[in-house]
């Protein structure tokens, strides 16, 4: 009886864009069964997308915007808030879903060959549903107050790019890590909640004192949040905060490809 032996791929090639494309079925499918699992058994069901950002947005408003007194850069503070909390929501959401996404899917890993790299990516797609959904309110607010974007929203794409790129690169190198390390897991909600407040969030850049500014926008997640609300709000785009983050999103997405190509080969046995 003949054997057919998969070894991982050797060289400098670090994606095989040919064998994803093969399972692009396989993405698909995983992608859907994300989105249905996510909302099984819900009454409400995608309206949870929509009513978890809101909700949140409100009890900001309430107590930063309302009892804080959180300065909001002359705007509304329920818009301030959720055009950070729609990014943001999306890059937190993500997380969690790719650094669990090879630990819960261990009998595929174990019992099946296919590109390992597959699973985050599933979970990045999965979370897309929510953030085009939080867009749409984030529309809705955008008339109600009256609010026209400027041409500056044709940069809008490059920032979406720098997001994902963060959201997948981190999301690799969680999700490898989680394999090995089940502490992965646990930690990962106290650790979104301190980066929550790392970013521009319930805040304005303009809190951050000067001298710290440059090491506060190697965040990637500053320059998104600072440049869509630069963008939907028709102000000049912040480029100060958003290149040194662009170039750490880079690294980060490079560094995750790499560290979970060499990771790839214990995934069965570990799972």
């Amino acid at each position: 009886m003949n054997k057919t032996i998969i070894e991982p791929s050797k060289g400098w090639k670090v994606v095989d864009f040919d064998e994803l494309w093969r399972y692009k079925d396989l993405l698909y499918f995983l992608t859907v069964r994300g989105i249905k699992a996510r909302y099984a058994q819900s009454i409400l069901g995608v309206g949870w997308a929509i009513i978890q950002p809101l909700f949140t947005t409100l009890v900001f408003t309430v107590v930063f915007g309302g009892l804080a007194k959180v300065d909001s850069d002359g705007m509304p503070y329920i818009l301030f808030s959720y055009l950070a909390l729609w990014p943001w929501n999306y890059f937190s959401g993500t997380l969690s879903e790719s650094a669990n996404s090879l630990v819960a899917n261990a009998g595929m890993i174990t019992k099946v060959y296919f590109p390992r790299l597959i699973l985050p990516l599933a979970a990045i797609f999965s979370k897309l549903l929510d953030f085009i959904i939080s867009f749409v309110v984030l529309l809705i607010l955008l008339i109600y107050f009256k609010v026209v974007p400027g041409l500056g929203i044709i940069w809008l794409p490059l920032l979406l790019i720098q997001l994902l790129m963060t959201s997948l690169g981190i999301g690799m190198i969680l999700s490898a890590m989680a394999v090995q390390y089940r502490d992965i897991k646990y930690a990962l909600t106290f650790i979104i909640q301190l980066l929550l407040y790392g970013a521009p969030v319930v805040y304005s850049t303009t809190a951050v004192p000067e001298q710290y500014q440059f090491l506060y926008s190697l965040n990637p997640m500053v320059g998104v949040i600072e440049g869509i609300r630069a963008m939907f709000l028709n102000r000049p785009i912040p480029w100060d905060w958003i290149w040194p983050g662009s170039i750490v999103a880079i690294i980060f997405f490079v560094f995750g490809l790499f560290y979970f190509r060499r990771m790839e080969k214990v995934f069965a046995d570990v799972a």
